[in-house]
């Protein structure tokens, strides 16, 4: 029997709190100078997504009695931004679910997920040096931090079931110690084989903590934060000369896993963007080359990890 898909909700609610906690005692790790976030600007996307049999009626008959509207969904949201007194994105995503749950007795789950908008601090000159401004920062489009929770109602009460945290649309560029060759050559094979290529990459990576207490932030040194990922990913990137792209998200994993204890399992997506070469060669370059976008089809990569995997490896 095919279990019927039934739910609701609303996206695109932009939430932004100013001076919420501050992040602190993240640990330190090798590869990543940040150590915390002021979160004068918390600010995120987040949608979200209610479920349970008590709505079934809506689709059926047109019997609104139960509906929460998903405008009153962004209200809530929006209200509740004021009230947490936590640090993290994946903590205020659990907070306002739960409060959904425990607020419309006819809800039984809530899916919601969150895109954390990015705001980067700004020198400014104070005192014969520079300072990050406490007042004024810049938007940035790089990459994101994101995060889900699902939070269902069960016998023994409120349970959050699953979560995800994740770093999104990381792009990154190295112009040499890249190769790709040994792969199967046939009748179909028309690329060549490199030994030294710029490697262009777009990557997503999720993680999952063991226990959803270090993702609240509630923990020293629990809480994995999203710049270090990615200092992580980049630093692995600079110091290995990778042979595909699938070692080289593995060799990242395993960094990852080795650093932060508390994380029972990492996954990758990985889109190969590398540049077309134009000129291999400059006259008045000893290594100058031109390049230009790669054709449109672009392959990918998927991964997952877990504490199995740096045992085995160890």
């Amino acid at each position: 029997m095919v279990e019927r898909l039934m739910c609701y909700g609303k996206a695109d609610v932009w939430v932004y709190r100013t001076y919420a906690k501050a992040l602190t005692e993240v640990a330190v790790i090798p590869e990543s100078s940040f150590t915390g976030r002021n979160n004068i600007l918390f600010g995120m996307n987040v949608k979200v997504a209610v479920e349970g049999d008590q709505f079934l009626s809506s689709f059926t008959e047109g019997d609104n009695s139960m509906v929460v509207a998903t405008d009153s969904m962004k209200n809530f949201i929006l209200k509740h931004a004021g009230d947490y007194e936590g640090a993290t994105q994946e903590g205020f995503l659990e907070f306002v679910a739960r409060r959904f749950l425990e607020t419309y007795p006819q809800m039984a789950g809530i899916d919601i997920s969150g895109e954390q908008i990015p705001f980067e601090e700004l020198p400014v000159a104070s005192h014969d040096k520079f300072e990050a401004s406490p007042l004024v920062f810049r938007y940035s489009l790089n990459e994101q931090a994101c995060a889900s929770v699902q939070v269902k109602r069960v016998d023994e009460g409120i349970q959050t079931t699953d979560h995800l945290s994740s770093l999104k649309g990381l792009k990154l560029i190295k112009v040499k110690g890249s190769s790709f060759y040994g792969y199967v050559q046939d009748e179909y094979t028309t690329l060549p084989e490199s030994f030294d290529r710029p490697l262009f990459i777009f990557l997503t990576i999720e993680w999952r903590y063991s226990d959803l207490e270090d993702a609240r932030g509630n923990r020293p040194n629990g809480y994995v934060a999203a710049e270090q990922v990615r200092d992580i990913a980049y630093t692995v990137f600079h110091e290995e000369n990778s042979p595909s792209i699938q070692n080289l998200v593995y060799r990242t994993g395993l960094r990852i896993l080795e650093r932060f204890p508390q994380l029972k399992e990492v996954r990758f997506e990985s889109n190969n963007r590398t540049w077309e070469t134009v000129l291999d060669e400059i006259p008045a370059s000893t290594e100058g080359k031109v390049f230009t976008e790669p054709r449109p089809p672009f392959g990918f990569q998927r991964f997952s990890m877990t504490r199995e995997d740096l045992e085995s490896a160890q």
